[in-house]
């Protein structure tokens, strides 16, 4: 768990802490957040938004997870307000499983507490099985080595072909649900669950999200479940934590602005710059 004694952060160097405050900023993280006001903000960005653009849709993949459910709370909550405001919109949330989804009923528990205006799935399996054995045809095998991650990588991939494909079919906008762990970590695939119109969840901390998500009325079991990407099919399930080696209190540790120590420290900044090329725009000369 995050240490947060004034001890340990002493250990931490000034050039390390400077680190630190430079990340949170550029993250856009506060270490505290009024939950009402937060609330009230984020959709009322989606409105404006939709407003802004000329959209008259907002479209979300619902995972099970606690991210995407709050995501799809706000989308929902938006698209209401929106109307009332006299604009067309309307929220659309597909599930996306890869056949059979290990965490079926989370998904569906989390898209009953939401109550889309519409609610489709889509088998991903299909057209990532298609990919890859067209790509294994012309190239031969995918590495064995890598193959269980690179083919994770083209179902994250094949999920947002999917909502933009919904989007452009009901002129709308594709959410993403990365929050600021997320983004610190570079946990997310590029131009996969990376890529969307709009990210309603930036600067949130993982805790940050569960008490919003908390604040919509979501059930106990989804705002405190383990948290998953769900990707690789020899490990299914396997836990965000143990892919990062440290806990989220120790990730929101330091996007509080709190003490960690230096081994936690070091773990983070190696995922943060390691994923740098994630956070920009492709590179040009």
């Amino acid at each position: 768990m995050a240490e947060t004694n004034d001890e340990v952060n002493r250990v931490l160097s000034a050039q390390q802490r400077a680190q630190q405050q430079e990340i949170i900023h550029a993250l856009g993280v506060q270490p505290t957040i009024d939950i009402d006001d937060e609330r009230q903000r984020r959709e009322q960005f989606l409105v404006d938004y939709l407003r802004h653009t000329g959209g008259r849709a907002l479209v979300l993949g619902i995972s099970g997870g606690v991210d995407s459910l709050l995501a799809g709370l706000i989308a929902q909550h938006a698209v209401q307000s929106a109307r009332a405001q006299g604009l067309q919109a309307s929220f659309y949330a597909l599930r996306l499983p890869y056949g059979q989804q290990a965490d079926a009923d989370d998904a569906i528990a989390a898209v009953e507490c939401i109550a889309p205006d519409y609610h489709h799935v889509v088998d991903i399996q299909p057209a990532t099985d298609a990919l890859v054995a067209q790509l294994e045809a012309a190239q031969g095998p995918l590495p064995a080595a890598q193959r269980d991650y690179i083919i994770g990588n083209v179902k994250a991939r094949q999920r947002m072909i999917a909502q933009y494909t919904c989007a452009a079919a009901h002129a709308g906008l594709v959410l993403g649900s990365d929050q600021a762990a997320e983004a610190l970590m570079g946990y997310f695939t590029k131009y996969g669950d990376g890529a969307a119109d709009i990210m309603p969840l930036t600067g949130l901390t993982k805790s940050q999200v569960r008490a919003m998500a908390r604040a919509y009325g979501a059930p106990q079991h989804l705002v405190d479940k383990v948290p998953t990407a769900d990707l690789e099919s020899d490990r299914p399930l396997l836990a965000d934590e143990e892919a990062f080696g440290i806990s989220y209190g120790d990730i929101d540790a330091f996007l509080t602005g709190q003490a960690v120590s230096p081994q936690v420290f070091e773990v983070i900044l190696r995922h943060y710059r390691a994923s740098a090329h994630k956070r920009q725009l492709p590179a040009h000369p």
